[in-house]
């Protein structure tokens, strides 16, 4: 097993001997190594093999930002869901779930508590992935020593949904693929510009978008009616809120929904961030 890419002392991207790339994890794995040396196999503690090579390069970019401490407790939570739902779930969960976490906690940190104004529908409507969330608590709890709210637990429940392979949510998927790419399409036309699929802010942007494309065709409304932030997003990022109207007509016209308040400042957001670098090179 050769190494390709040295991401930290405990963590590389390997290629194995059918030529697979993945990522493996073990304490000290890297120390003194660099590229083109085998890896030592007696200090593997994790292996992730992921599903594509962008998956992969996405994944290594984000474990070069944050502990791979992070990837570790994911990987915990996703095998336990796997065990309790008897379900198989998309490799991309570790990218997302990892990321969520990092995010979750420094929002901890900071004294900032992000509502889940979905929790209430969680609950009724994915109670097994809600379990699930509420155990993942305890894993971070264990090993960071934070104990998140029941918020985190719905945030958490909604990455495993996304992520099952076992076909129950088959009957949507192909609508929810054709609104992700509708408003893709939407943001690129109204932008002049090819955005960055390797980027995390795209894959964030990405994940949002099928979450909301769920929510919306299982009428699950978000809005909490904070008007003050609305009115500052409008302010703040003009050019991202004029985009968010226009994904706004193409639902009213195409699926006769409409966005909520809350909704729009998500996509106005997101929609920001995902074009910020692109419009300054």
């Amino acid at each position: 097993m050769e190494i390709k890419k040295v991401l930290n002392n405990n963590v590389v991207v390997a290629e194995d001997e059918g030529a697979k790339e993945i990522v493996v994890m073990g304490r000290g794995l890297a120390f003194q190594k660099k590229v083109g040396d085998d890896v030592d196999e007696t200090k593997i503690e994790k292996t992730f093999v992921m599903e594509s090579h962008e998956l992969s390069e996405k994944l290594s970019e984000l474990l070069s930002e944050i502990s791979a401490k992070h990837l570790r407790v994911a990987d915990d939570i996703v095998q336990y869901a796997k065990e309790k739902l008897n379900a198989e779930l998309s490799d991309n969960i570790y990218l997302t779930l990892t990321d969520h976490i990092n995010f979750a906690l420094s929002r901890y940190k900071q004294g900032i508590n992000l509502k889940n104004a979905l929790l209430w529908e969680i609950k009724r409507f994915y109670q097994p992935e809600y379990q699930v969330g509420l155990k993942a608590l305890g894993i971070i709890q264990e090993e960071f020593g934070y104990l998140l709210d029941e918020d985190e637990a719905g945030f958490i429940a909604l990455h495993i949904v996304n992520a099952r392979q076992d076909g129950q949510q088959m009957t949507t998927t192909v609508t929810m693929t054709q609104i992700v790419q509708d408003i893709l399409n939407i943001v690129t036309y109204h932008y002049g510009m090819v955005l960055d699929e390797t980027s995390l802010n795209y894959t964030r942007f990405v994940t949002h978008l099928q979450y909301f494309a769920q929510r919306m065709l299982m009428e699950e409304v978000v809005d909490s009616g904070d008007d003050f932030l609305y009115d500052q997003v409008q302010i703040k990022y003009p050019e991202a809120f004029k985009c968010t109207q226009k994904i706004d007509a193409y639902l009213k016209n195409t699926h006769f929904a409409s966005l909520t308040r809350d909704e729009q400042v998500y996509l106005t957001i997101h929609i920001y961030r995902v074009t910020e670098r692109n419009s300054l090179t």
